[in-house]
Parts: C-alpha cells; sequence; structure tokens
C-alpha cells in the first residue's frame, strides 16, 4: 500500500499563516491590556509643581470612598450620585474643585474629581485626604517629597460587590528628574511614579509611605534651557557659513576684461 503525500496550495498555507499571526496577536493584546488598564476601586493622582502647588485626581467607587475615608455617600448602584455634594466634601480653602464625574463600572457608581492644591503640605488638612501626612521640602541639591498613608476609615459598605481583587492606587508625577524613589518595582516610568496595595490591606490600615527626590530645577526649564543653547549654536554656526561665503566672494580675484578683436 502506498501512500501519496498531499500537497497544501498556496492560498491554504496562506490562510493558515493569517490565523497564526491573529491567534500571536491577540495574545499579544490581552497580555498588554492586563498590564496597561488595571482597574482601580480607588485612586488619588497628584501632579506636583516645585513651588508646592498640585494638581490632584481621585477616582473612587462610592462604595470604597465611603468604606475607606468614611464619607456618607449612596453606594446603592441605583443611586444617582450628588456631584454637588461631591464637590462640597472635596472643597476647602486649600483645595478648589474644578471638576466632578460620574461613571459605572462592575455595576457600582464612581465618581471622578480634580482638584487645584494651593500647598501640598496642607492637603492633610482636608478630610478627603486626612488619612495622609505631607511633606515636601529642599534638602541640600534636592527637593523629597514623603507621603505617609495611615489608617483607613474602615467603615462597613453594605452590597459593594467586591470580590477581594481590588486595588488601591496612588500616583506621583513629578516635576523634575528623580533621584530616588521607592515604589519597588511597582510602576516607574519617565517622572511618573506609582504605589498600589490590594483594596483588603487598605481598609485594615496596612502602613504605605511615598517617598521620591527629584532635582531642583524642573524638566520644563531644564528643556527649554536646552532649546534655547541648540538655537543659538545652530544660529552662530548659520552666520560663521554666511560669513565665510561672502568673504570667499570678496577675496576672488577677477578676470581682466578681455580686448576687443
Amino acid at each position: 500500500m502506498s501512500f501519496r503525500r498531499q500537497e497544501t496550495s498556496p492560498r491554504v498555507r496562506c490562510l493558515g499563516s493569517l490565523r497564526l499571526g491573529g491567534l500571536c496577536l491577540l495574545c499579544v493584546v490581552s497580555v498588554a491590556c492586563t498590564g496597561l488598564f488595571r482597574q482601580y476601586e480607588y485612586e488619588e493622582e497628584i501632579y506636583l509643581s516645585l513651588d508646592g502647588t498640585a494638581t490632584v485626581y481621585v477616582n473612587s467607587s462610592i462604595a470604597a470612598l465611603d468604606a475607606l475615608r468614611g464619607a456618607s455617600f449612596d453606594a446603592r448602584p441605583t443611586a444617582r450620585i450628588d456631584t454637588s455634594a461631591v464637590r462640597a466634601y472635596y472643597s476647602t480653602p486649600n483645595t478648589h474643585v474644578t471638576r466632578v464625574n460620574s461613571s459605572r463600572r462592575h455595576g457600582r457608581r464612581f465618581v471622578h474629581v480634580r482638584l487645584d492644591v494651593d500647598d501640598i503640605r496642607r492637603l492633610g488638612e482636608a478630610a478627603p485626604f486626612a488619612w495622609s501626612t505631607y511633606r515636601f521640602q529642599q534638602n541640600g541639591g534636592e527637593y523629597r517629597y514623603l507621603q505617609t498613608i495611615g489608617s483607613a476609615a474602615a467603615k462597613d459598605v453594605a452590597g459593594a460587590g467586591w470580590n477581594g481583587r481590588e486595588l488601591v492606587a496612588f500616583r506621583l508625577h513629578l516635576p523634575s528628574r528623580i533621584r530616588y524613589h521607592n515604589t519597588r518595582g511597582i510602576e516607574s516610568r519617565g517622572n511618573i511614579l506609582a504605589w498600589e496595595q490590594p483594596l483588603a490591606d487598605r481598609l485594615r490600615g496596612a502602613p504605605l509611605t511615598l517617598d521620591a527626590r527629584m532635582d531642583t530645577q524642573s524638566i520644563l526649564y531644564r528643556t527649554l534651557w536646552l532649546f534655547a543653547v541648540t538655537f543659538l549654536a545652530v544660529a552662530a554656526a548659520f552666520g560663521v557659513v554666511i560669513w565665510w561665503v561672502m568673504r570667499r566672494g570678496v577675496e576672488a580675484p577677477h578676470e581682466p576684461a578681455r580686448a576687443p578683436r
């Protein structure tokens, strides 16, 4: 008995390659999305300036806001979010709310708050941030930011719908080159640092310290200074080329006029 080897047509081979390539691409995208689009139940994000002012974003489920900070908002999935009450909750003489939005995820209501802070060192005076102490000062040739996050309110919230995998994050956008940080490799890219905890650890008050040290000169200032130096160097080089061309033209000998025949 003999067996004949069946030849695979180019079209079939091409379709097989496309399917394999699509499967590989899907796997890569799935892994990337897992890392890039981490979803947090509570998140504080601070954009710090060297003069001590800051812009702060808070993204939190209503349930987490009640449980962690002891707020009294209605955490029921069907409840309407009172944005004016949220604005009032975050407003103090040192904190100025500029935007309040809301959304829904996993059957829970979320609130998104943006506020400007006059002095980051006094942020802990506001009730929503009173679990933290903030230090920001210059030590020699560097600035140091130190935030110590203490106990949560640990308030019972009925029907939150948590499954134990929820995360809490604290993120820093620093204005100058970072010399030191203690993020332990959770996230560090450019001038952005992040610390995270399981929600369960934050509810029981597991200690968390944010420590970062940075240059005294902002990245923007250094960039503008470098741009100015580069522009002056290019202008000087261009001027030298023009001078050289004009000098060559002046020094070129004139051909004697030919006598008419």
